[in-house]
């Protein structure tokens, strides 16, 4: 089972895959297919409806739950991982950290100094021991959620 990039054919997956995992934070299917199309280069997915990860630059504060971006800021002072899900069966593997380096990666390599993440439900220190730092108490993400960054290069 590898990551190999989304397609618009994979959207229904993605979009059944967050229900399920983030019952607490739903989004409109609008917005997968907007962050698909803005930035396809950081947008995979993992076998059949296993995972997915989505990000994309960005500036500023996290961008609000369930939002449309309307454009991406250009220069972008971040690569902002909008979400990494895996299903029950998929985790424990190395897989979404594989995935995480993978983007940051990406993101140096394109001139990107930092990578952003909004940590939600208590997942700090999961991010933390991957090299995130909170920043700012993130607003409309509930309680205990975080802007946390990290630097790349």
């Amino acid at each position: 089972m590898e990551w190999r990039m989304m397609t618009e054919a994979d959207l229904p997956g993605v979009v059944a895959l967050a229900g399920v995992v983030h019952p607490q934070h739903p989004e409109r299917p609008e917005v997968f297919a907007e962050r698909l199309a803005l930035a396809p280069g950081f947008c995979w997915v993992l076998g059949e409806r296993l995972g997915y990860a989505l990000a994309h630059p960005w500036s500023g504060e996290a961008p609000p739950l369930d939002t449309l971006l309307g454009a991406l800021p250009r220069p972008a002072e971040a690569l902002h991982l909008h979400d990494i899900a895996l299903a029950p069966e998929a985790r424990g593997k190395g897989r979404a950290e594989a995935m995480v380096e993978r983007l940051a990666a990406v993101g140096a390599a394109g001139g990107i100094g930092q990578m952003t993440l909004v940590a939600v439900a208590g997942k700090g220190g999961y991010w933390r021991r991957r090299g995130f730092w909170p920043v700012a108490e993130a607003a409309g993400y509930g309680p205990d959620a975080w802007l946390m960054v990290r630097a790349l290069g």
